[in-house]
C-alpha cells in the first residue's frame, strides 16, 4: 500500500503503533553496541547514580528524537525529506536501544516523563512539517547541532573510567553530527534566532528533569 492510498486513520494507527513500540517495547538495535561486550569499569555508588541520570537524560532524548522525526516524516511534502526523516529516526532507535542497555546495566529506569516527551515531541515535529520542507530540514539540523553540543557537555562529566557510557555517546555524537550534515545538504533553512532559543529552553527543561525523573 502507498502512502498516497493512506488514510487518515491508517496514518494514525502507524503513528499510534510506533509511539507505543518506543514507550513499552525492549528497543533493538541494528547496529552492536560502542560500549563493547563487558562492562570493565568499576563506579561508586555515587558515580554510578550519576551516569545513570545522565544516561536517563539521553535516553528521554532519543525518546523524543523518535518522535520528533515521525511527526516531521508524517507531515513532510516531498518523499526525500520524507525518507530522510526516517532514515534519521532508525539510526536514532539504535541510540535508544544502547541507552536503554547502559541504563539496565548501572540498574536504573528510563525517564517516567517519557510519554510527555513523546507526546510534546510529535506535535512539535508535525508542525515543523506543516511549515514547510527547508522549514523541517533546518528544524532537524538545529536540533543535531544542540544535541552535538549536550552530548559534548555529557563526555565532560563522565567518570574518567567509565568508558563503557563514553564510547556510546561519542558514536551518537558522530551520528548527530551526520544527521546535521545531511539535513543541510537537504536544503535546510536556517532557523531564525527566537525559535533556536526557544528550542535550547525546551532542551534545558527535558534534561534537568528527566535527570531526576
Amino acid at each position: 500500500m502507498t502512502r498516497k492510498s493512506l488514510t487518515g486513520l491508517d496514518l494514525l494507527l502507524a503513528a499510534a503503533d510506533r509511539a507505543l513500540h518506543t514507550l513499552a517495547a525492549s528497543p533493538t538495535a541494528r547496529r552492536p553496541s560502542p560500549a563493547g561486550e563487558e562492562d570493565v569499569s568499576s563506579l561508586a555508588d555515587d558515580e554510578r547514580r550519576h551516569v545513570a541520570g545522565l544516561m536517563r537524560v539521553n535516553h528521554a532524548g532519543e525518546v523524543a528524537a523518535q518522535a520528533l522525526y515521525q511527526g516531521q516524516a508524517l507531515t513532510a511534502r516531498s518523499p526525500h525529506v520524507r525518507e530522510t526523516m526516517r532514515h534519521a529516526a532508525d539510526e536514532e532507535g539504535d541510540h535508544l536501544a544502547w541507552c536503554d542497555q547502559r541504563l539496565r546495566e548501572l540498574d536504573s529506569r528510563p525517564s517516567l516523563l517519557n510519554p510527555f516527551w513523546y507526546a510534546g515531541s510529535f506535535a512539535i515535529g508535525a508542525l515543523a512539517g506543516v511549515m514547510g520542507d527547508r522549514v523541517s530540514l533546518g528544524f532537524l539540523a538545529e536540533t543535531e547541532r544542540q544535541v552535538e553540543g549536550h552530548l559534548d557537555d555529557h563526555l565532560r562529566r563522565l567518570p574518567h573510567n567509565d568508558e563503557r557510557s563514553r564510547r556510546v555517546l561519542e558514536q551518537m555524537k558522530r551520528d548527530e553530527i551526520r544527521h546535521g550534515e545531511t539535513a543541510e545538504a537537504a536544503g535546510a533553512a536556517e532557523l531564525p534566532a527566537p525559535m533556536r532559543l526557544l528550542m535550547k529552553l525546551t532542551s534545558r527543561i527535558m534534561t534537568r528533569t528527566a535527570y531526576w525523573l
